[in-house]
């Protein structure tokens, strides 16, 4: 059996395919993964033995402005994307029988398109349940049209949301079909989520709820034990003192890090914490030298979030889900996307707090600290990690491999 698996995603969207990837492997099938061309990408899948197919630019320089932008803007960039990703899995999966994909919808309709030429059964996956259409939830707003504050019907808000990637992407991917001999589609959104898309989310965490008109497969996150060593340096910091809060942002562009930097070190200093600051892509730094602060860059957040008294986030899926498998308290900061929803699901389940916008002050995070540092929180967020589930990749990858050789069209599209 082989696999293609395919994201146009930061890293918080390429790891759950590692972990995919890994137990398709131990099942007995061959892997690749189509992937955006960034070496911490490449690294992490080499490390697992898995082959990477480089597709499209850099979302690392494309997010922090390295990349200037496309003549044509939005509408350019889908149309690149969606050839990218048709070129090179049309390329790459000739002889696969089942295709994933999961990621920005120009990049998933590119890899539709190809399953169409092909001939290749799609699976369609989502990490997080506000991005699937559901009369519980409205969608995430998407960038430049914000959903209309008088509109609280859920299922009105999903119909313009539908308009709405109609009108951004569908000239794009409607032009790549005709090129390369596929009909038009006139709902972009439907058509790439088809009406069996995967949660590739922990189901205490972040659940679907029913009744819904999608017939969703919520098959737990796809996580992989990862056992790479702390650096020494960091350890020796660990070990120096109390449990320190971890500051990170993940590869959110942070607006004046600096500022950003001092405020997060000035209200854990000011609840007699240390500091461990994540600089990611916003590139954060400190603002002095105190041996009560350590960086850090790229490292194990399994293995980290374990020792720290509690996680300051943006509320990524990936950075939630390793945390409250972690049994970490949180404070989330939401930037945008999915992160609201993430930083109500931690303060709805009480392991956190939800920090109220995106921008930190020292008193608001202080607040917020106030409730993640607590001994009730640090309980809650042990009780909830007993809950996780994690055996998400492998649910996911004996669903894929059994429907495929069954040929199931409950699974599969």
């Amino acid at each position: 059996m082989r696999v293609l698996l395919a994201a146009y995603d930061s890293r918080g969207g390429v790891e759950p395919l590692v972990g995919l990837a890994v137990r398709l492997g131990e099942l007995g099938a061959r892997v690749r993964v189509c992937a955006p061309p960034d070496e911490e990408f490449a690294q992490r899948l080499a490390g697992v033995g898995v082959t990477m197919v480089p597709t499209g630019q850099s979302v690392r320089d494309l997010v922090t402005g390295k990349t200037p932008p496309a003549p044509g803007g939005l509408p350019r960039r889908a149309a690149d994307l969606v050839a990218a990703f048709y070129d090179n899995v049309t390329a790459a999966a000739g002889d696969c029988d089942v295709l994933v994909a999961t990621g920005l919808v120009p990049a998933v309709a590119g890899v539709r398109a190809a399953a169409e030429k092909l001939g290749i059964p799609y699976v369609y996956a989502s990490y997080q349940p506000v991005s699937l259409p559901s009369p519980h939830h409205p969608p995430m707003p998407r960038p430049g049209r914000p959903l209309p504050p008088d509109v609280t019907d859920n299922q009105v808000l999903w119909d313009r949301d539908a308009r709405d990637a109609q009108e951004v992407f569908g000239e794009a991917i409607n032009t790549h079909r005709a090129q390369v001999g596929l009909p038009p589609v006139d709902n972009v959104r439907d058509h790439v989520f088809t009406d069996r898309p995967w949660l590739a989310a922990d189901p205490v965490l972040a659940p679907w709820l029913r009744p819904a008109d999608l017939d969703v497969v919520q098959t737990g996150a796809w996580v992989l034990p990862d056992e790479r060593p702390l650096p020494a340096e960091l350890v020796a910091f660990l070990d120096a003192g109390t449990a320190p809060v971890y500051v990170g942002f993940g590869s959110i562009p942070m607006p004046n890090p600096q500022e950003v930097a001092r405020v997060v070190v000035e209200a854990i200093r000011a609840h007699g914490r240390r500091v461990l600051l994540s600089r990611g892509w916003a590139d954060l730094a400190l603002t002095d030298g105190g041996d009560d602060c350590f960086v850090v860059g790229e490292v194990n957040h399994q293995a980290l979030f374990r020792h720290v008294a509690a996680v300051v986030h943006h509320g990524g899926a990936g950075t939630t889900t390793t945390a409250t498998w972690a049994g970490a308290p949180q404070v989330v900061v939401p930037q945008g996307a999915d992160q609201p929803y993430f930083a109500g699901r931690v303060a709805d389940l009480g392991v956190g707090a939800a920090h109220d916008g995106p921008t930190p002050t020292v008193e608001s995070l202080s607040a917020a600290l106030d409730v993640a540092l607590t001994s009730e929180t640090r309980a809650r967020a042990t009780a909830v990690a007993a809950e996780f589930r994690t055996d998400g990749a492998m649910v996911a990858a004996r669903l894929l491999l059994d429907a495929v050789r069954q040929g199931s069209p409950s699974v599969v599209a």
